[in-house]
């Protein structure tokens, strides 16, 4: 564990670099780079500490679609509140529930810590999402109902023209435009935060590139330098050996080593988010595109490395269920599944949209064959297909893939729930799948205020926490709310740091 170094300012200052700064932010993506202009348009000078080059910059951001749910630019989804209450704390005593859901000041002490998300962050982060959006768009970024990857999706999403790139491009821009009033430190890892003798925060030590030491003083610091999905330590001990079947599913997952969470965790933060999980999504391990998804599995059926099935395809629409399935993609041999189909995955309009990878798929004229080329044992796999085949219900009627169709396979000890049809059209066609991590769920707990919240419940002074270094998910993530929760808590942690400062 990483110490939080205690001394005196003034060795500090003479051991190291001096560079004095209103605010200091770690991290670069969409949640450093929210909490960084807010506070230089509140007239604050703001250093920003990013482990990746200048050509990199953006974290995560930079590789996401970063879509955001809602229905329009002025509000959230129907379902935003009761989905992140459902995706946001495990099952607590409905006592407990009863006193968090009371005004902060009003809550016993001893609850405030609680590994619970404050339901006061998820009203903020519905009444101020829309807000964010419009922020952004002044800075040039434009909103839209785009395209997704799912033909069908149960809640509405929109997103930036352009990505998560657009929203880096932008709010770089801004900064690198204004550089009387931001600095960036490229290529510099923040490893401890600085206290003084009585324990108050006054700053940040980190490393540079060629291991050299600087530290930067503030009593105000912005922990936005994501999770730990770049750190295989941490997910081998939160996430168990599984981990070494999953990847970041962009570059800049490479990026996120925890330590912003290890030194909020040292100076007494408060933990919150589940430690054990992260984001997953199902990719194809051989190609180099960003989030190269395959969800069309379906309408198909999946199979492991002995030619079995292991999981059903499809329980419902296949955004509300993908983590799931892609979490059983990771326990199986290798961590490594199949989706097969045979020719009638055509007659699906735009299938190819529920596709992200340019890398085609392996393409057989028989079974035989196509276990072959993917080297699954055939005899199994024929077995699987000719069993499946059997339990698909006689009467197809018309195939519908937008909504769950009830065709269910009958006799199967694991039966798949729709979209049922057997595989008996040439050509066959598979892709592989593995397990991506787009983020993890564990993290710090804050207030509405983005503020750091210690093991007693109070405030740290002067340390924030936005994105993914604050802890807010459980078991599954709310769908397209990633980004959204960057822009909208690092704009609290950068208004909140910019009056603090003022004060």
């Amino acid at each position: 564990m990483i110490n939080i170094l205690t001394v005196g300012i003034s060795r500090i200052m003479n051991e190291y670099t001096n560079t004095n700064f209103d605010i200091i932010v770690i991290g670069c993506g969409i949640a450093g780079l929210s909490a960084a202009i807010s506070a230089q348009q509140n007239g604050s000078k703001v250093a920003i500490l990013e482990r990746a080059p200048r050509e990199e910059r953006g974290g995560n951001t930079r590789y996401t679609e970063s879509f955001w749910r809602m229905k329009s630019e002025d509000e959230v989804s129907e379902d935003f509140e009761d989905q992140f209450a459902k995706n946001s704390g495990g099952w607590p005593d409905p006592g407990i529930l009863e006193d968090l859901v009371r005004d902060r000041e009003n809550q016993p002490a001893v609850l405030k810590s609680l590994g619970i998300v404050d339901p006061n962050l998820i009203a903020t982060l519905a009444a101020e999402a829309p807000n964010a959006l419009k922020w952004l768009k002044e800075f040039g970024v434009k909103f839209d109902f785009l395209p997704l990857y799912f033909l069908s999706q149960s809640t509405t999403r929109m997103g930036p023209i352009g990505g998560g790139l657009a929203l880096v491009d932008a709010l770089g821009s801004y900064a690198d435009n204004n550089t009387d009033d931001i600095t960036f430190f490229y290529e510099t890892a923040a490893k401890k935060l600085i206290s003084d003798d009585d324990g108050n925060l006054i700053g940040v030590s980190g490393i540079t590139k060629g291991n050299k030491k600087i530290n930067l003083f503030s009593s105000n610091v912005v922990l936005a330098s994501g999770g730990f999905e770049g750190n295989s330590e941490m997910l081998s001990h939160y996430v168990g050996p599984q981990a070494q079947f999953i990847r970041p599913v962009s570059r800049g997952g490479h990026y996120n080593r925890g330590e912003g969470i290890q030194m909020a965790l040292e100076a007494g933060a408060a933990s919150c988010g589940d430690f054990s999980s992260f984001h997953a999504q199902p990719v194809d391990p051989r190609s180099k595109d960003m989030e190269p998804v395959v969800l069309n599995y379906s309408y198909g059926l999946l199979i492991n490395e002995s030619g079995s099935r292991f999981t059903d395809e499809a329980p419902a629409l296949v955004d509300s269920t993908y983590e799931a399935v892609t979490r059983i993609i990771m326990q199986q041999k290798n961590g490594i599944g199949f989706a097969v189909f045979d020719n009638k995955l055509d007659d699906i309009d735009n299938w190819n949209a529920t596709v992200r990878t340019r890398v085609a798929p392996y393409q057989a004229n028989t079974l035989e064959e196509l276990a072959s080329l993917i080297q699954i044992p055939s005899e199994e796999f024929l077995r699987t297909v000719n069993d499946f085949n059997k339990a698909c219900p006689d009467n197809q009627g018309d195939f519908d893939p937008l909504k769950p169709d009830g065709l269910k396979t009958d006799g199967l000890p694991l039966q798949k729930s729709n979209w049922s049809r057997p595989l008996t059209e040439a050509p066959y066609r598979a892709w592989p799948i593995i397990c991506s991590n787009c983020f993890t769920f564990g993290g710090i707990k804050i207030d509405e205020r983005a503020r750091v919240i210690n093991t007693e419940g109070d405030v740290i002074p002067g340390l924030y926490a936005a994105g993914e270094v604050a802890g807010i998910y459980y078991r599954t993530y709310t769908g397209a709310t990633s980004v959204m929760r960057g822009a909208v808590t690092g704009r609290l942690a950068g208004n909140d740091a910019s009056l603090r400062r003022n004060s």
